[in-house]
């Protein structure tokens, strides 16, 4: 044999090349992971978590960020639910939580409102036939990698675990992931600023 059963093991030969680091809550993920797949995304920043609350506080100067990366071509997107969607409300009862999912949502509207109209940075709503969809699954794009976080019943997203992607190849786990998150974007709402 050319590799010993040990080596094979632990070297990624497949579809889990993609697959950096798994976290088993997204608040185990250092904030200095997200700040660095932030600033390093120079075409595609596409947040699409249910709220995008926690950028604003754990990414530092992220409001900056957002308009310099705008201000440099990049195509900055937030996939948001609708603070006043039926979604929403059933999802605040599962989470019975002070820090509500509208209070969340609204975060980051009010975030997106002081940004001012920028060129380059897009809002929507999912539609309300995808929120269920939206609402269970966190893809977070930058570039060729992504932060997906797979929401469990009744557990708030910090709570919920994290996976670490890489593009590798058409059609693997990045792929899947995003064009999910593409398929939500396409027919998404645009937010009224």
């Amino acid at each position: 044999m050319l590799w010993p059963k040990a080596v094979q093991e632990r070297v990624k030969t497949g579809s889990d090349r993609e697959l950096l680091h798994s976290y088993p809550y997204r608040s185990a993920c250092p904030s200095t992971v997200w700040a660095d797949l932030t600033e390093k995304a120079s075409e595609d920043l596409f947040l699409a978590g249910y709220t995008n609350y926690f950028f604003w506080t754990q990414v530092p100067h992220f409001a900056d960020t957002i308009r310099r990366k705008a201000g440099s071509g990049c195509r900055v997107r937030f996939l948001l639910g609708d603070p006043d969607g039926e979604i929403t409300r059933q999802r605040e009862q599962i989470e019975d939580v002070a820090l509500s999912v509208s209070t969340r949502i609204r975060i980051t509207l009010e975030n997106l409102d002081r940004l001012g109209p920028l060129e380059g940075v897009e809002a929507r709503f999912s539609a309300p036939l995808d929120a269920v969809n939206h609402v269970s699954l966190s893809v977070f794009r930058f570039d060729g990698e992504a932060l997906v976080t797979p929401h469990l019943a009744r557990f708030v997203g910090h709570d919920s675990p994290l996976l670490h992607l890489r593009r590798q190849s058409s059609g693997g786990m990045f792929d899947r992931f995003t064009e999910h998150a593409e398929e939500l974007w396409s027919r998404a709402v645009p937010v009224r600023q």
